[in-house]
């Protein structure tokens, strides 16, 4: 008589991350990694993704101004779903002004080793709307292990410097059959 195997469903694997702390971005052509808190700021990390002890080994120890606070290292390999909120301050005399917002998601943007480096996806150009810069986004990828993850954003200011004022990341892993 054969016997029959339940296999339990491993569930998704969620990264969820907030950044509700001004960050500095330098207008123009380069796109900057947002950065996020790590530990008991971050509001869920039940499954790694995001530490200060990096898989590779490397430390942060200054989450605001190293990039590498800015990546989520995917648990498993899967299909991931990405998710971010973007807002930046309103444009003023004193900025210059902006007629273009830019955000886009990143495998392994600081070139770290893995087979897709700097590999660029859902990219978005916007003009500003009317009232506050409030948007969100999502697309779907396939992750990895190897790979980390980021969301960067830049701008067109003509004066110098904008703030982000809040920012969320988020990544969901399927199984992929």
């Amino acid at each position: 008589m054969p016997t029959s195997v339940t296999k339990t469903p491993p569930g998704v694997e969620v990264c969820s991350l907030k950044r509700d702390i001004n960050q500095l971005i330098v207008p123009g052509t380069s796109y900057t990694i947002v950065r996020f808190p790590f530990g008991a700021e971050e509001p869920s990390d039940r499954f790694q993704m995001h530490q200060a002890v990096q898989p590779d080994g490397y430390v942060v120890t200054d989450w605001d101004n190293d990039p590498r606070s800015g990546l989520i290292w995917p648990s498993r390999a899967g299909w991931g779903h990405l998710y971010a909120l973007i807002q930046w301050e309103a444009p003023t005399a004193a900025s210059g002004g902006y007629t273009e917002l830019r955000d886009q998601y990143v495998r392994d943007p600081l070139s770290l080793g893995s087979p897709t480096p700097n590999d660029t996806t859902a990219t978005d150009h916007r003009a500003p709307s009317p009232g506050g810069q409030f948007f969100t986004k999502s697309h779907g990828i396939y992750v990895d292990p190897l790979t980390p993850l980021a969301l960067r954003v830049t701008h067109n200011a003509s004066a110098g410097p904008l703030n982000l004022t809040l920012a969320e990341f988020k990544l969901a892993i399927y199984e992929a059959a």
